[in-house]
């Protein structure tokens, strides 16, 4: 945690950079289990994207209420 905080300070383009990377990243894989999870059910392509989306407003909901 203490690297992540000096490259914070010393370099905030790269930590940026390396941040906006590793959502991306992270994003993606969720996309790819939705979709291996779905996939049986001959569902249209844009169904992963929903319930990823719903999947994180619910948890964003659940920490706003601590």
């Amino acid at each position: 945690m203490n690297y992540l905080r000096r490259l914070q300070i010393e370099r905030p383009v790269l930590f940026w950079v390396l941040t906006l990377l590793a959502f991306w990243l992270a994003f993606r894989l969720l996309l790819m289990v939705a979709a291996m999870l779905l996939g049986p059910f001959a569902l249209p392509g844009w169904a992963p994207l929903v319930l990823v989306l719903v999947v994180l407003v619910v948890i964003a909901r659940r920490q706003q209420r601590r």
